[in-house]
C-alpha cells in the first residue's frame, strides 16, 4: 500500500505557493510531485489549517457480531445448513449480508463439513458418458518389463481424451 508524501515535502511545496513564489503547477513541477497534488495540498491548507495527510484505512467492524454471532451458531448447531439458505434466513431477520460474508464466518467458526462422498467402489463406476473429469480405477496393472504388476493403471477421463497414469 502506497504511503502519504512527508509532511516537509508537503510544507515546502505549499510554502513556495503561499509565499508568491512559485504558481502551484510550478511548484508541482519544481519538487516532483503531481500537479493535481499540489492544488489539493494547498485546498487542503486553505480548508483545515493543515498540510497533514488524512487517515489511512480504518477498521471495520463485523456485521456477523453480537446477538447475530449468537442466532447464526445456533442456527448452524441445530441442524442442516446452505450458505445462500442462510443468507436468505438473515435477509428475512433485517441483517442484509453477502455469501462471502457468511462463508467467512462459517469458516472462521470452523462450521463448515466437505462434502463427503462415498468411494468408487461403494458408488460404483460412473458411465463413460459422462463427461466429467474424473478419475476412474481400472481392473488390471500395467506389466512391468519383468512381466509383474508395476503400476495400477487410472484412466481420466475428461470430454473426449484419455491419458493413462
Amino acid at each position: 500500500m502506497a504511503r502519504p508524501y512527508s509532511n516537509d515535502l508537503r510544507e515546502r511545496v505549499v510554502g513556495a505557493v503561499e509565499r508568491g513564489e512559485l504558481s502551484r503547477r510550478q511548484a508541482a513541477a519544481h519538487y516532483g510531485v503531481g500537479i493535481s497534488t499540489a492544488i489539493k495540498w494547498v485546498e487542503r491548507l486553505r480548508r483545515t489549517g493543515s498540510v497533514s495527510a488524512g487517515k489511512m484505512g480504518g477498521y471495520r467492524p463485523k456485521k456477523l457480531s453480537g446477538r447475530w454471532r449468537a442466532w447464526l451458531l445456533e442456527r448452524c448447531r441445530s441442524g442442516d445448513f446452505t450458505l445462500r439458505g442462510l443468507v436468505a434466513e438473515l435477509a428475512e431477520r433485517g441483517l442484509k449480508v453477502d455469501y462471502r460474508t457468511v462463508w467467512a464466518f462459517v469458516h472462521a467458526e470452523k462450521l463448515s463439513y466437505k462434502n463427503v462422498w462415498p468411494a468408487p467402489s461403494a458408488r460404483g463406476f460412473a458411465r463413460r458418458t459422462d463427461r466429467s473429469a474424473s478419475t476412474y480405477p481400472v481392473s488390471g496393472y500395467y506389466p512391468g518389463q519383468d512381466g509383474g504388476p508395476r503400476a495400477l493403471v487410472l484412466i481420466k477421463a475428461a470430454a473426449s481424451r484419455c491419458a493413462i497414469f
